[in-house]
């Protein structure tokens, strides 16, 4: 009897570490491609109190505060506005955060068609 609950201890336990959320705080650096083109950005992640804040940088606009951030089940999602020559537009991305990785999708509206891309991104060592 003490063996079997020994072992439901362990995989209540170790089910619990899992299921714990990845920590999503820190300063990440994004890659992905449009058009052909290898692009960049930066996410930065942070608390302020018990809610999460951000901002996105890009080498033409910097520190773009992330609306609508929410963290759920190893998901992280928001959106951005975006600004790119006289065009603005909203970027709606959905992330998933896998330890100092995160990879997902950036989605925007553009000309009437809604474009998806692939995002993947390395958190920085500093914030480790």
């Amino acid at each position: 009897m003490k063996a079997i609950f020994s072992a439901a201890l362990v995989l209540v336990v170790c089910g619990a570490a899992v299921a714990a959320e990845a920590d999503p705080v820190g300063t990440w650096k994004c890659e992905y491609e449009i058009g052909g083109q290898k692009r960049t950005a930066t996410l930065v992640v942070k608390k302020d109190g018990g809610k999460l804040v951000g901002t996105m940088s890009w080498p033409n606009q910097k520190d773009v505060m992330l609306k609508d951030l929410t963290q759920k089940d190893g998901n992280l999602t928001f959106s951005v506005e975006r600004q790119f020559n006289d065009n603005k537009f909203t970027v709606e991305y959905k992330l998933k955060l896998d330890g100092d990785k995160l990879k997902g999708k950036g989605a925007a509206e553009v000309g009437g068609q809604k474009r998806e891309y692939d995002v993947e991104g390395q958190r920085e060592k500093a914030d480790k």
